[in-house]
């Protein structure tokens, strides 16, 4: 987005080398599909807490509340509109549903994580504002979109759903023998979850703060300055500063998630292969028209934890 100011705002202006009605149908269908799936996982979600709350009924108002309160507070904070925070809604209860043990508390959930993501995207998003709005380059004022909220953190939602258990006992049935192969899926879809937030975390907070205090960025494929908000452009500052707030992310849910620190690790790593494979679809794709930014986002987060299940299959049971 690009613009001129009027009245303190900036008039935003497409610039993006996608076209806009293309950008536009790409979002639609993105919504419609991954869209359909969250919301079909939440309400199988909602059924089987339904049929536990008689056995464990704090935790299964306290899962509905949590999650409503997120989307309330998204909402309220001006963080996201009023579709974007009912679907990061039920992104949080697939989080904290599929990731807890029943008898503990939603604390011991992805729902850390989450909550650390929520506070360093939003914090940097709203740095340096007055320089982004002038470059044309800050958030709307009313949060971001749908699609922008199920391109970053649908994937991590979903890799906690029997969904993804039933794709990474096929896809590597080869290591799922004798009496390990529950636990081996569960850690696996842990990491993959864990990843799919470092990543979405690392990619926010690199391109907010990159075009906040960043400078002069340069294009990934050949290291030329170009303007800022091109399409495949990194800074030092911003990759810095992804980098580390993805590393906190990966720190604070080790514990919940009750991972190792080599786990934490190859989600780690994994999230940071996956911001930069972002900036390097942005430097080929999208900047030739093909892919918006909601699809490159969604396939990096994809080719993330794609790494992580890859990486974590060969730490665990090696080559």
């Amino acid at each position: 987005m690009g613009g001129e100011m009027a009245d303190g705002e900036a008039v935003r202006v497409w610039r993006k080398a996608i076209p806009e009605g293309r950008d536009r149908v790409q979002s639609r269908v993105l919504v419609a599909v991954v869209g359909a799936l969250v919301a079909v996982m939440t309400l199988s979600a909602l059924v089987l807490a339904y049929s536990r709350a008689d056995r464990f009924p704090a935790f299964s108002f306290a899962v509905i509340g949590v999650s409503i309160a997120f989307a309330t507070g998204t909402w309220l904070l001006k963080a996201a509109t009023p579709a974007a925070a009912a679907f990061g809604g039920m992104i949080c209860l697939l989080l904290t549903f599929w990731t807890a043990r029943f008898e503990e508390s939603v604390g011991r959930t992805a729902l850390t994580p989450l909550a650390l993501l929520f506070t360093l995207t939003f914090l940097s998003t709203r740095a340096g504002r007055r320089r982004k709005a002038t470059a044309g380059l800050a958030e709307k004022r009313r949060g971001r979109s749908a699609s922008q909220v199920i391109a970053n953190l649908s994937v991590a939602a979903l890799c906690v759903t029997p969904l993804t258990y039933v794709a990474v006992e096929r896809l590597m049935s080869e290591c799922c023998v004798s009496g390990i192969a529950n636990e081996w899926i569960n850690w696996t879809m842990k990491v993959m979850c864990l990843t799919a937030l470092v990543e979405a975390t690392a990619d926010t907070v690199s391109s907010e703060i990159g075009q906040a205090f960043g400078g002069t960025p340069v294009m990934i494929l050949n290291w030329r300055r170009v303007e800022p908000g091109t399409d495949g452009a990194v800074t030092l500052i911003g990759s810095a500063a992804g980098i580390v707030a993805g590393a906190m992310v990966a720190a604070v849910g080790t514990w919940p998630l009750r991972l190792s620190i080599s786990q934490a690790a190859v989600a780690l790593g994994a999230g940071i292969c996956g911001l930069f494979f972002d900036s390097l679809l942005g430097a080929t794709l999208e900047r030739r028209g093909w892919l918006g930014n909601d699809l490159v986002n969604f396939a990096s987060t994809v080719f993330a934890v794609g790494v992580a299940a890859l990486g974590y299959r060969l730490f665990a049971f090696g080559w």
